[in-house]
């Protein structure tokens, strides 16, 4: 909570991010409407007892200026430039939904850059089985979202734990003021994540029969009822990529690591100390 806001210039805009913790650099890649505010402090203070936890706000997001690249590519050589600006030179990327398809583009792309790559409430290139469920688009592109489209998008609003979670998750974010504030509301806003995650699931450039043949160490985490990238859709996966590792939590949904933050953490230091290529 009390992390200060830096800055630094990447291609010419002024990119704002937060850095907490020391030991082995992690980049985090925020979900679509993400930002600096958005994580849950508690999942990344967890993270912070034992590596450097480093969040950055897009491009044109958050208190980021710019202007939020429209392709995949674009974005993970963004964040290449970003780590390159913050002196990083080889990292863990960690990215939640959209900044997951970023982070699949970067170990992809720049795989000199990436040491382990985990997955979080996102989805493998391709066109997947299960699409996004009318009850996440019903909310994703409100204005701005109040508690109850919180426990849709991110929960599991059929279980009475996965609501009192979300609840503790809510007030833990929330207790930073005015976050609605640099959320992204109008859909000219928007627009660039729905661009960059439509040509992710086209795949012309054959990112998922890539994944199949990379060694880096990969993680996903999934919720077992995520309405927006269900974790049923890395099914096909399981067996094909030859250093991943899958996680299902119950009762859950799109934002695992809110309702599970000290599972989460747990399995991600055992992995980044276990796993390797």
């Amino acid at each position: 909570m009390a992390a200060p806001t830096d800055h630094v210039d990447v291609a010419g805009s002024r990119i704002a991010y937060r850095s907490i913790g020391d030991g082995r650099p992690m980049i985090l890649l925020n979900r679509m409407r993400g930002t600096l505010d958005t994580w849950d402090p508690r999942f990344l203070d967890l993270l912070a007892r034992s590596h450097r936890v480093i969040t950055v706000d897009f491009p044109g997001v958050g208190y980021s200026q710019g202007t939020l690249p429209p392709d995949m590519s674009i974005a993970a050589s963004f964040v290449d430039a970003f780590a390159t600006a913050i002196v990083v030179p080889r990292f863990v990327v960690a990215g939640w939904s959209w900044g997951g398809l970023v982070a699949q583009a970067l170990l992809l792309e720049h795989a000199e850059r990436v040491s382990h790559a985990i997955l979080i409430g996102t989805n493998p290139p391709g066109e997947n089985e299960r699409p996004m469920q009318p009850a996440f688009l019903e909310r994703a592109f409100k204005p701005v979202n109040d508690f109850e489209d919180d426990v849709v998008l991110f929960f599991e609003p059929k279980s009475a734990a996965s609501r009192t979670a979300a609840k503790a998750s809510h007030d833990r974010i929330h207790a930073r003021p005015d976050v609605a504030a640099k959320i992204p509301s109008t859909m000219d806003g928007i627009k660039a994540y729905i661009e960059a995650a439509r040509g992710f699931r086209e795949d012309a450039v054959g990112r998922r029969q890539r994944l199949t043949t990379t060694r880096t160490p990969i993680l996903v985490v999934c919720g077992d009822n995520d309405t927006s990238t269900a974790g049923q859709n890395w099914f096909p996966l399981i067996g094909k990529m030859p250093n991943a590792h899958f996680v299902y939590f119950p009762e859950s949904g799109h934002g695992p690591q809110h309702q599970y933050p000290e599972l989460t953490a747990l399995h991600i230091d055992a992995f980044l100390r276990l796993a390797v290529d």
